[in-house]
């Protein structure tokens, strides 16, 4: 029986793969030790979903393992061996507002983490394909140079200009201010990148934009869309940190990214990388998402907005996705922002997190 490993299994994507891969016949081995309890509180705690997982997937089994402890990562791959084909790394510390507060623990879970699990893929199911979730936030503060125009609601790029359909694959991660997760991550990325070519590894790169979902535990850190759902839903403020509320964000619904990671796992390339995200198709502002989720949810929310913005944050960021779309035609985007927050909404008060 073919296995997929997928760390972070209990988290959004994580969840969202362990499910997909399922479906489609593998043996899921999930990994994940509820570290977004820790990063975050208790709010964002997995456990609800990784009891949901064992319980309604009769071929997953879940390992409440550290991905910097090399012993334990590699036991679990030992056991499984070759029957290994795919690994899906998506567990991480993710909030770089929370990175500058312990920056060791973020270096090490989501650089050193990655380097663990590289390693024992290459020890043990060397031809298994690699799939990484990365960030945008590898390109530090760089979008922020580009030519922006103030709209009524957003921040948009200039018409002529080469990023007009989104950001791609071309723009620098140099000399540019990253926060410490966006460095943390970055590592972890040009490490997924040379075992791609350094060891001819099928290994891919997959740099997000706001991953969401109605699966997602949203909170202040970290979980855009929920987070902002659930504060209208409860009537909790909600704050909005500078560029007068107009930054704008491209937004993925978890089953289309992992679709595009099945895509890839069907034809894989090594050390391959995406920006990934929901692009023209999926977008919008803070103010735009504001009145979105107060249509959606029937009612007004409490905001509360302030000046000074988060260090590092984009302004304006859209992914252009058309070079997946070329390496793999048969993808595409199928959940747009209505439906989005409409699933958000859905699951959000059907689990009672309000």
């Amino acid at each position: 029986m073919a296995v997929a490993i997928v760390t972070g299994s209990a988290g959004l994507i994580g969840s969202e793969a362990s499910r997909f891969f399922h479906d489609k016949g593998y043996s899921v081995v999930g990994i994940d030790n509820n570290f977004r309890q820790e990063f975050f509180g208790a709010e964002a705690s997995t456990e609800p979903m990784r009891r949901l997982l064992e319980t309604s997937l009769t071929r997953y089994k879940h390992y409440s393992a550290d991905i910097r402890d090399e012993a334990a990562i590699g036991k679990i791959f030992a056991e499984y061996g070759s029957d290994i084909e795919v690994v899906i790394h998506t567990a991480a510390q993710p909030s770089h507002d929370w990175a500058a507060g312990k920056p060791f623990m973020d270096f090490t879970v989501n650089a050193i983490g990655t380097l663990t699990m590289l390693e024992a893929t290459r020890q043990h199911c060397q031809n298994a394909v690699f799939i990484f979730t990365s960030t945008n936030k590898v390109y530090g503060d760089t979008p922020n140079e580009l030519p922006l125009v103030e709209l009524e609601t957003r921040w948009e790029i200039a018409d002529d200009h080469q990023y007009k359909n989104g950001i791609d694959e071309s723009m620098s991660i140099d000399h540019s201010k990253h926060s410490l997760f966006g460095v943390s991550k970055a590592s972890a990325d040009l490490l997924v990148q040379e075992y791609g070519r350094y060891f001819g590894m099928k290994t891919g790169i997959f740099r997000g934009g706001c991953l969401t979902g109605g699966g997602h535990a949203g909170t202040q850190l970290h979980g855009f869309l929920s987070y902002l759902m659930k504060c209208c839903i409860t009537g909790k403020e909600y704050n909005i940190f500078g560029y007068k509320g107009k930054q704008v964000r491209d937004n993925i619904h978890s089953f289309d990214l992992v679709n595009c990671f099945y895509n890839y796992v069907k034809a894989p390339r090594c050390g391959e990388v995406y920006n990934m995200g929901g692009s023209r198709f999926s977008n919008c502002s803070m103010a735009e998402a504001i009145t979105l989720c107060e249509r959606v949810a029937g009612k007004k929310m409490n905001v509360i907005y302030h000046e000074a913005n988060r260090i590092g944050d984009h302004i304006w960021y859209i992914s252009d996705v058309s070079k997946f779309e070329r390496h793999y035609p048969d993808w595409n985007l199928t959940w747009d922002l209505e439906r989005i927050a409409a699933d958000i909404f859905e699951q959000t008060v059907r689990k009672g997190s309000v």
